[in-house]
């Protein structure tokens, strides 16, 4: 449905905040980006490149680093945070090094989860923290513990540190006002982040949502799974938090079924996943009162049912169970257009190394290839731009 306030095609509020460097820079990217087959085999390069020590991480840095992430350091992401602020966009600092495995990495995860609430706090320019539970935890383990294999004494006392970071988080975040959202993983371990989750939203969540999990509507249980959880809720007089998200692992999640010969979580097709992703917002909207609602969609059709969904229910436009976000680097058609006409926007940016980051940001790339049109869409609303300035 389309609002009538808003038009996503309105690029000169959409790239307010880019100069035409930024949008030169933007524009070479994703036409980059656009080439499939050149990001698939990309990671390999990089990856040897950086072994070998060859000059890249000068060019990365300047390129799809710049683009798509904040800094090294959250003193790093300070520009970006002030410069978002600027136009109404709030920012979630998100320590994206992926991949580690040992305590050391999980505690220095941790380290970097609390300095963001501890950076946030106060601060309506930073209005949520993130965090990834396989940031603070083997894989391996959360499988286990995921398929209901008893545990080792060794790995219950890992698993026991787990939870303890898990609450040391949500607890930072309780006792500094700055809610948290809980990013989701793949479908295997993902019933363990949930029970924690929930967990956790019925320790914190009794005044406002501090806790919020994360559903990815391209499984086809989550949207019975939202039901029973404002149930659970209801029933324990606490709020829930969930950020809305498609998802992000479909191809892996799709493999992994065939090759272990069990049904796939997966939704038959898109259109099914863009089904009960609007089915979702819908339910949620008609439970705000013991909802808090994050939705974080590229998607223009859901977000702009949303915010008439809100306008159907008389809600305000800045409803504080109610926020939208995108990706830096992504959208910004969607975040910048949404904040001028006064909804509650958030940027997921990450930061950390450049080479630590990699992952994420190769992701981000195959992402962009993966999801129909989203190079596309970008590309035509840079020119489209470029041309209104030049006129």
């Amino acid at each position: 449905m389309q609002d009538s306030r808003i038009s996503f095609d309105d690029t000169a509020t959409a790239f307010a905040a880019k100069t035409n460097g930024d949008l030169q820079r933007a524009y070479w990217l994703f036409r980059l980006i656009g080439f499939n087959w050149l990001v698939k085999i990309s990671p390999p390069f990089v990856n040897a490149a950086i072994a070998l020590r060859l000059p890249i991480k000068g060019i990365i840095r300047s390129t799809i680093f710049k683009h798509f992430c904040g800094g090294e350091t959250i003193a790093d992401c300070e520009t970006t945070i002030r410069h978002l602020h600027r136009y109404n966009v709030g920012t979630i600092l998100d320590y994206s090094v992926e991949g580690k495995e040992s305590e050391a990495d999980f505690e220095q995860s941790l380290r970097q989860t609390l300095a963001t609430i501890q950076r946030a706090n106060g601060d309506a320019a930073i209005p949520f923290s993130v965090f990834k539970p396989t940031g603070i935890a083997r894989f391996a383990l959360l499988e286990k513990k995921n398929s209901g294999a008893k545990l080792s004494a060794d790995e219950q006392a890992e698993y026991d540190r787990f939870i303890t970071r898990f609450d040391t988080i949500c607890r930072t975040g309780f006792e500094n006002n700055v809610p948290i959202f809980v990013d989701a993983e793949e479908s295997w371990i993902q019933d363990a982040i949930d029970e924690v989750a929930t967990s956790m939203m019925e320790k914190y969540n009794h005044q406002r949502a501090i806790v919020y999990n994360t559903l990815q509507l391209y499984r086809h249980d989550r949207l019975d799974y939202l039901h029973k959880a404002v149930a659970h809720a209801n029933k324990g007089n606490y709020i829930a938090g969930f950020k809305l998200v498609r998802g992000a692992y479909m191809e892996k999640e799709r493999a992994r079924a065939i090759s272990m010969n069990y049904s796939s979580p997966i939704q038959p097709d898109k259109s099914a996943t863009d089904h009960d992703y609007d089915a979702a917002l819908t339910f949620a909207l008609q439970h705000i009162e013991r909802i808090s609602l994050c939705a974080g969609s590229h998607n223009e059709s859901s977000n702009l049912l949303l915010t008439e969904l809100m306008r159907e229910k008389g809600l305000p436009n800045n409803h504080p169970h109610i926020w939208f976000s995108q990706l830096y680097g992504m959208s910004d058609h969607i975040s910048f257009n949404l904040s001028k006409a006064g909804y509650n926007v958030c940027k997921y940016v990450p930061y950390g190394p450049v080479t630590a980051v990699l992952p994420y940001l190769i992701r981000r790339a195959q992402e962009n290839t993966s999801v129909a049109g989203q190079t596309g869409r970008e590309l035509s609303l840079i020119l489209t731009e470029r041309k209104r300035r030049k006129q």
